[in-house]
């Protein structure tokens, strides 16, 4: 039976995906399985961060599969350990948890932030606020903390003690984030699936403020802006502020699953033992997989990152067929004028370059080490793509 077709009988339906059954794929390049090649420039949504089969993540799973795949975490293992001071050494945060998602990474920053809360205020400071259009996850917590009704219609009820502000409007966000109801402040900087929208720095910085004058929790979601994305490791250094937990997940492990949720001095000990459990969290396969990607996440790569980013924003300066850009880093996000981001994705894709959507706009996550040449073919497609065909 084809893949497509076996797929179609034997999955769930939750993914409209594209009629393209990927079997290879090295560095930047895709492979299907009719021999066509595409430019990636989604990554995986943002997790393969070097590319395909990159050579040192491969040794770096196969060195440690051969000693041991898992053990769980009534032992140690040093992959783990590894790795959790290398994300300390890189955000000056205090310990690490280690968990399988993003979703996970969240649910593990809400718990910290409940029982912070709990102890410090009272069992009725317990509200987390979030921001419309962020997206924080699938679990029927994290789609709670998500701020996009048509998410949580279907699911109803959802676990409560979440409210949602607008982005910039500081008035409303000390007017539903009382100190005493309020456990934690939880934002992206960039709102990936919302539609890449970059929050503010002057608003950023006031909720920073807003939360350490008031004892309330900062928790950043760096499930999709972190580890390189943006420029900086984490995106939220781009904004000057330390948050007191940090998620993250997608790129961490560059193909494998893993999430961690990063713990500031503040909450380093909120949890005893039995409060939390992860089976496969910190496995010790991915986290040599993830020693290997966040080892080479340095100031370099950052500033090509940058680089980068900003070459795809000078591509298409002045673009008539593009309404607006926003992003950062290689975090882009592209609102074209005179077709559908859905369009433009599926005319990339018949001309070989894979992009994403998220809302009205094409989506660009390529590799951190997408090679130029790679990358400056892809956005020509793509502005081809974005031509009406009597511009063309």
């Amino acid at each position: 039976m084809h893949v497509q077709e076996a797929d179609k009988k034997y999955i769930i339906s939750t993914y409209n995906r594209f009629p393209v059954t990927i079997v290879s794929g090295k560095g930047s390049i895709a492979v299907d399985e009719n021999g066509k090649k595409y430019i990636d420039m989604g990554s995986g949504i943002g997790v393969t961060s070097f590319g395909y089969c990159d050579n040192i993540w491969q040794d770096a799973i196969k060195a440690q599969i051969s000693l041991v795949q898992h053990t769980s975490n009534l032992y140690y293992t040093e992959p783990c350990t590894k790795l959790a001071e290398l994300l300390i050494e890189k955000t000056g945060m205090s310990k690490v948890f280690f968990s399988n998602s993003g979703a996970e990474a969240n649910e593990c920053a809400i718990k910290a932030a409940r029982k912070y809360a709990s102890e410090k205020k009272g069992k009725d400071c317990y509200n987390i606020i979030t921001l419309w259009n962020g997206f924080h996850g699938r679990t029927l917590t994290t789609l709670a903390a998500t701020g996009q009704e048509h998410y949580h219609e279907l699911f109803q009820p959802l676990t409560s003690g979440f409210k949602h502000v607008h982005v910039g409007d500081l008035y409303e966000l000390k007017s539903v984030a009382q100190p005493n109801t309020t456990a934690a402040i939880m934002i992206e900087c960039i709102q990936g699936e919302g539609g890449v929208n970059v929050v503010p720095q002057n608003y950023v910085q006031a909720i920073a403020d807003y939360c350490k004058e008031n004892d309330i929790l900062l928790i950043v979601d760096e499930v999709q802006a972190g580890n390189g994305r943006t420029g900086e490791f984490y995106s939220y250094m781009n904004y000057g502020i330390q948050p007191d937990i940090v998620s993250t997940a997608k790129g961490l492990a560059g193909g494998l699953p893993m999430g961690a949720t990063l713990f500031g001095e503040k909450v380093k000990d909120i949890f005893a033992f039995g409060d939390h459990g992860s089976t496969f969290g910190g496995n010790p396969v991915a986290a040599a997989a993830a020693v290997s990607i966040v080892k080479r996440i340095d100031q370099k790569l950052l500033r090509e990152v940058k680089t980068k980013g900003q070459f795809v924003k000078d591509f298409f300066k002045d673009d008539p067929d593009i309404e607006q850009i926003s992003g950062m880093g290689l975090m882009i996000g592209i609102k074209p004028k005179n077709k559908t981001a859905a369009e433009v994705v599926k005319q990339c894709m018949e001309n070989g370059v894979l992009c994403l959507t998220a809302k009205d706009k094409v989506r660009l996550l390529p590799a951190l080490n997408i090679p130029l040449d790679n990358l400056k073919s892809a956005l020509e497609v793509i502005k081809q793509s974005l031509a009406t065909s009597k511009q063309r």
